[in-house]
């Protein structure tokens, strides 16, 4: 059982922490491809330049690793609240189809307490394992390579998601 919530708290991580990386990601995107329009009174570029075209890779991939870690912080910082899963509909931990059949029973015959009881425990120790588990991602995004990042700025949406399960699957199942 201690595994089984070990592996949702690990998929749901994942799922709260995606969508984060996502808005991220395209945010970096469209500075490098669009670059950064000048602000008045802001100096620097000589007046029509725009900031963020032309950079090297060690600055793209500098702005990807930052844009992750701070979407991996405010990822951490929502789950790991108190009902930072059970809270919240897109990432709260149910119980996997083949169990939720019989807690449905168990419910039926007075144990629906108990079912309620287990669900939100499930929903609590994945609060309390976010924050060991940015430990991984703080881990994987100094790691990142330039070929990394480059995967992940023109990949698909998942990019960043499938980046970081490639990198920590190995260490959160441990």
């Amino acid at each position: 059982m201690k595994t089984l919530s070990r592996t949702l708290a690990i998929v749901m991580f994942f799922l709260a922490i995606s969508s984060t990386f996502l808005y991220s990601a395209d945010l970096l995107d469209n500075v490098l491809k669009k670059g950064l329009p000048q602000l008045p009174g802001g100096g620097g570029l000589p007046s029509g330049q725009t900031a963020g075209k032309g950079l090297d890779d060690s600055t793209i991939v500098s702005g990807l690793k930052e844009a992750l870690s701070i979407g991996t912080k405010n990822a951490v910082s929502s789950v790991s609240k108190l009902n930072g899963y059970f809270g919240n509909e897109a990432i709260k931990i149910l119980l996997p189809d083949k169990i939720q059949k019989a807690a449905e029973l168990l419910g039926k015959l007075g144990y629906q307490k108990q079912v309620d009881e287990f669900i939100m425990s499930m929903n609590h120790a994945a609060e309390k394992a976010a924050p060991k588990a940015a430990s991984y991602f703080g881990e994987a995004i100094k790691g990142m390579s330039i070929e990394d990042a480059r995967k992940i700025l023109s990949g698909g949406d998942t990019a960043a998601t499938e980046y970081f399960k490639s990198k920590t699957s190995a260490k959160l199942y441990d």
